[in-house]
């Protein structure tokens, strides 16, 4: 038997949201009744990582419940595509930040083939001159590149790990990268 409370289709995404705090079977239904159609939106529009927008879509929905606006007659759809709207655009102008500073390294910029590898590891040989111009660098920028391009986290995994903000992991793999890119020196042609 249902609960009074808890009719299935009932309750608009709104009361579910607003009875999230309390009654987390709440936000599960949300996420059921919505993760699909977030998940086709993204997949439509950067289908490689769709997945991971669509668990970080509903991980922001959770974190900022509070702040949903009924504005569509209870509907949360229009709210948690928007959210997935602003991801999508921030992970594009990251995409291009990490694609520039490939490209000023002298490093491919498309990683997925293995010959791709190949040519990174030809180009950062001998290994030992690379670790001298990693060593330069801060401990914590050193941490944060490591993290960002050799363990290919995410800004949140290594904002997580370093116990600092996001923004503050990008700012510090980003210094990295300027740095390693005024002290490689670039092969001759």
């Amino acid at each position: 038997m249902v609960s009074p409370d808890h009719a299935d289709d009932k309750r608009s995404d709104a009361v579910l949201l607003r009875e999230a705090s309390h009654d987390p079977a709440a936000f599960t239904e949300l996420y059921v009744r919505h993760a699909g159609t977030v998940h086709a939106w993204l997949r439509a529009r950067i289908e490689w990582a769709a997945s991971d927008l669509t668990a970080e879509t509903f991980a922001r929905a959770w974190l900022n419940r509070g702040r949903f606006r009924n504005e569509r007659d209870g509907s949360g759809l229009p709210w948690l595509l928007g959210i997935a709207a602003k991801l999508l655009a921030d992970a594009a102008r990251h995409d291009r930040i990490e694609t520039r500073a490939r490209e000023r390294l002298g490093l491919p910029v498309d990683l997925a083939h293995e010959d791709g590898y190949a040519e990174v590891e030809q180009r950062l040989s001998p290994r030992v001159a690379l670790a001298k111009h990693l060593e330069s660098l801060a401990p914590a920028e050193r941490d944060a590149l490591e993290l960002r391009i050799v363990e290919e986290l995410s800004y949140a995994e290594v904002a997580e790990r370093l116990e600092i903000r996001p923004a503050a992991a990008r700012l510090r793999v980003s210094r990295a990268l300027r740095r390693l890119a005024v002290s490689v020196p670039k092969e001759e042609s």
